[in-house]
This record gives C-alpha cells, sequence and structure tokens, in this order.
C-alpha cells in the first residue's frame, strides 16, 4: 500500500533535481469530491435548460423524450469527460477540485501534462470507476507505489502536491529581515573563499546568499535557486 504524500525526486538531463510529494488517495478523494459536485450542478442546469427548450418542439412526446434522453446521455458524457481536460489544460494540470486540496497532474518526468496525457487519462477514467464509484481505481491507487489508477498509469502521470512559488525577487527581500549568521571558527571551505574577490560583491548578494543558505532546506525548489545565485556572483566576481 502506498505511503500517503510520499516524496519523489525527479533528476533533469540538466543535473537539476526537482522534488515534488506525490498525493496520496485521501487528497485526491477530497479533489474529486468537489470537481464531481461541480459537474453535477451544471449537469442539472445544463438539462433543465435543454429539457425546457426541446420539449416544446415535438408534437409527438414519445419521439421527443426519445432524442431528450439521447441528448442528455451525450451531454452528460462530454460534462464528465470534458470538464478535467479543459481545466487541466487552462490551469496546468489541476481543476476546481484540485486548486482546493492544492494539487495538480503532471508528467512522470515532472514537466506539464500536455493535451495528449489529458484526454488518454481521462478516457480511461470510465474505465476506473467500474464497477462503480471508483473501484477498479482505487484498487490500482492502493497496489501502485505512486498511488496511480488506471488513467495515470496509460497517461504516465502523477499527481503531486502544488508547491509555492520561491524567486530570487522573493528570497532577496527574506534577506533583509534574516537572523544574523552566527560568528564561528573558518574552516578550511571559508579559508579556500577568503581567495576569491568578494571585495565586487555587494551588500544585497551577500545576504541573498547567506538568506539561500538558511532556508535552503526549506525550500522545494532550492537546488535551482542555488544555481541561479552561484551563476550571478560568479558574473559579479568575474
Amino acid at each position: 500500500m502506498t505511503a500517503p504524500d510520499e516524496f519523489l525526486n525527479i533528476d533533469t538531463p540538466e543535473n537539476v533535481v526537482f522534488g515534488y510529494e506525490v498525493v496520496g488517495i485521501g487528497s485526491r478523494f477530497l479533489a474529486a469530491l468537489v470537481d464531481t459536485a461541480i459537474i453535477g450542478l451544471l449537469l442539472v442546469a445544463a438539462n433543465a435548460i435543454l429539457i425546457f427548450v426541446l420539449l416544446g418542439g415535438f408534437n409527438s412526446p414519445s419521439m421527443g423524450n426519445s432524442f431528450i434522453v439521447a441528448l442528455l446521455s451525450l451531454i452528460s458524457f462530454a460534462f464528465f469527460w470534458g470538464y478535467y481536460i479543459f481545466f487541466e489544460m487552462r490551469w496546468n494540470g489541476s481543476s476546481p477540485g484540485k486548486r482546493q486540496v492544492g494539487i495538480r497532474v503532471i508528467r512522470a518526468d515532472g514537466t506539464p501534462i500536455t493535451l495528449a496525457e489529458s484526454v488518454i487519462r481521462n478516457l480511461v477514467r470510465l474505465v476506473d470507476f467500474l464497477p462503480g464509484a471508483y473501484g477498479v481505481g482505487l484498487v490500482t491507487m492502493f497496489i501502485d507505489s505512486k498511488a496511480r489508477r488506471l488513467g495515470d498509469m496509460a497517461a504516465n502521470t502523477l499527481v503531486v502536491r502544488e508547491q509555492t512559488a520561491v524567486s530570487l525577487e522573493s528570497l532577496g527581500k527574506a534577506a533583509t529581515s534574516a537572523d544574523p549568521v552566527v560568528s564561528r571558527a573558518p574552516g578550511k571551505a571559508e579559508m579556500e573563499a577568503a581567495k576569491w574577490p568578494v571585495d565586487k560583491l555587494t551588500e544585497a548578494d551577500i545576504q541573498l546568499a547567506e538568506s539561500l543558505l538558511q532556508r535552503y532546506n526549506e525550500l522545494p525548489n532550492g537546488f535551482t535557486l542555488a544555481n541561479q545565485i552561484l551563476n550571478r556572483l560568479v558574473e559579479r566576481m568575474e
């Protein structure tokens, strides 16, 4: 059984590591509950309008009823299937329910989901619901190490927790209010760094580096930020 909210690291060809918190069944269930409620409300509204408009256009009640039933079935399928695809493409792998819970869908390599993956994973959603109420999908999520349902396996996607964006600008602002660095005896690294032309760095550059070091383990994209800051400092020191 999958441990809820397992942490997954993805290595890119550029040797940059992205950390993602893989979402467990509980968070996905809450998101699905919200999305299902929204879909239900949309269907009720659309069906009521459709019935009101179409009932007056048929002389034969039996013919009108048959046509309306067929049309309602088609609309229900389009809502159920297209709802997720529409929002996943518009909101970068998220939906109203997923946004509410703070999760989203990504590809297994960490890149944003594309239309092809969204279509595949949501088409297979119909199979995940068998024999009813997410039966097959729930069993698959319990068995799979990354809590994926059949649709995720077919599309090679994952559902992860949304990360809080951290930029160099926000890190620089945090540096102004950061705690002072505790003095200690210099080690080998400090002695080596003393040979660098650090006099070319500004006070803001130094505060930015210190703030990163203090908060590195708390940042979801600390490795990427560290590389950006390193390049900035090396460029300043020429």
